[in-house]
């Protein structure tokens, strides 16, 4: 699979604060990548090194085959990889919903007419097209990220990269959150990098990767590192409510080939050995 960013032996440190430690790692074009780990692990530096607000110390950030050495590559890798912050609010700057979402667009200087076909195709496709003549300031933080998300798509980037999104969300908001993720992704091809704490919205990705300490602890499929229980309790780190169940199962002698990530594969598994059982 082609690689979009190419993190290569890369090391960032805040003064004498080492964050990133030596870390190589590659993000799949067009694929949807969850970035797992404690708060302070390092997760929001790689964001910034992901679209060159932050270069390294060492090693080599390549974004798209483009290496940030002078100002027109940082551009370019900015036009390239839109970043949307935690908190929207830092994110939205007008009063009426569509004229945030152009703003982006108005100062890469875009023709009025193709800015206005921007703004509403990316609000119907966040979902947020009634709303567009709404103050953002009135909605709710699920509907203001989804705004903010649409600002980003509107300059049509080839990779999204999202901090934290939902941390400040409740339950609703996270959904309506991750859902317009996987809606881009999949519908429209964008390579998506969510950074989370969030191991329920992680089982969503085709890659999970996962730090601690400014290192890379694992990395795989959502199946590969979430099988690895006892790695990731023993660097105080959480499971899935489901995969937690069915290792609690398995520690009782129950039997299972798979190992279900998502609510309702795990009541489909919980059905299945209920119906073994009776027979």
């Amino acid at each position: 699979m082609e690689s979009f960013i190419s993190i290569k032996n890369v090391s960032f440190s805040y003064g004498k604060a080492a964050v990133i430690d030596n870390i190589s790692l590659e993000i799949e074009k067009g694929k949807f990548t969850a970035l797992l780990g404690h708060n302070g692990c390092g997760k929001s530096t790689m964001a910034k090194l992901f679209n060159a607000l932050l270069l390294p110390d060492e090693g080599t950030v390549s974004v798209d085959g483009i290496i940030p050495e002078t100002e027109d590559d940082i551009y370019e890798i900015r036009r390239k990889v839109g970043l949307v912050l935690q908190n929207p609010d830092n994110q939205l700057v007008a009063t009426i919903v569509e004229e945030d979402v152009a703003f982006g667009c108005e100062n890469l200087g875009i023709n009025p007419k193709e800015i206005r076909e921007r703004v509403d195709n990316v609000l119907k496709a966040v979902n947020m097209y009634e709303y567009r003549k709404h103050a953002p300031h009135k909605l709710s933080g699920g509907q203001k990220q989804r705004v903010a998300i649409a600002g980003i798509i509107a300059m049509k980037p080839e990779c999204i990269v999202l901090d934290e999104p939902t941390a400040m969300l409740d339950p609703e908001g996270r959904k309506e959150v991750t859902d317009t993720v996987r809606f881009l992704n999949k519908e429209y091809g964008i390579t998506a990098v969510l950074i989370t704490h969030y191991m329920d919205e992680a089982v969503l990705a085709d890659k999970v990767i996962v730090m601690d300490k400014g290192k890379i602890l694992t990395q795989g499929t959502p199946d590969e590192v979430f099988s690895q229980a006892e790695l990731l309790k023993k660097h105080s780190l959480d499971i899935p409510q489901s995969a937690q169940l069915v290792h609690m199962l398995r520690k009782n002698g129950i039997k299972t080939d798979t190992l279900p990530l998502k609510p309702d594969e795990c009541i489909d598994l919980i059905k299945k050995y209920i119906k073994t059982s009776e027979q």
